[in-house]
């Protein structure tokens, strides 16, 4: 990949999300680089820049995390919890994607950082919702240094 511009991790086990998820992104010409992981331990190894994410000139450190929160191995709060925990990484902005409605669960999302919380599967307004939260953030990350 080798790419000066931020790069955009979605963390996400089901294929159909990651597809509607990069295609709503792409018609709302978001034109990050985006990198994929689909469980938890993918998603720290990534950002921990382990195992075959070593190379942070393939896998570099994102700008932006959108996580679900239901992700084999581990899930998205102990990524959460990890990520906040760990010095380096814990001010990454994190965008939870779940199907999870509960509320405890987007306290405990709130508690661990998140900046903002969507259900999944997204409505129209939802989604609109959601790019109306990501675009400043996204412009924020692809404005010159």
């Amino acid at each position: 990949m080798n790419t000066t511009q931020p790069t955009i991790l979605l963390a996400e086990d089901d294929d159909n999300d990651i597809f509607f998820m990069l295609r709503a992104l792409r018609k709302a010409e978001i034109d990050l680089p985006f990198q994929v992981v689909t469980n938890g331990q993918e998603a720290l190894d990534y950002l921990g820049g382990a195992g075959k994410f070593a190379a942070r000139e393939d896998y570099p450190l994102p700008a932006l995390m959108l996580l679900d929160l239901k992700m084999p191995f581990i899930d998205g709060f102990d990524v959460l919890a990890w990520l906040r925990s760990n010095p380096a990484l814990n001010s990454l902005p994190v965008v939870v994607l779940t199907s999870s409605p509960e509320e405890r669960d987007r306290r405990k999302a709130a508690e661990l950082g998140a900046r903002a919380y969507f259900i999944k599967p997204p409505t129209a307004e939802s989604v609109k919702e959601m790019l109306n939260f990501l675009a400043p953030c996204v412009e924020r990350l692809a404005a010159p240094v």
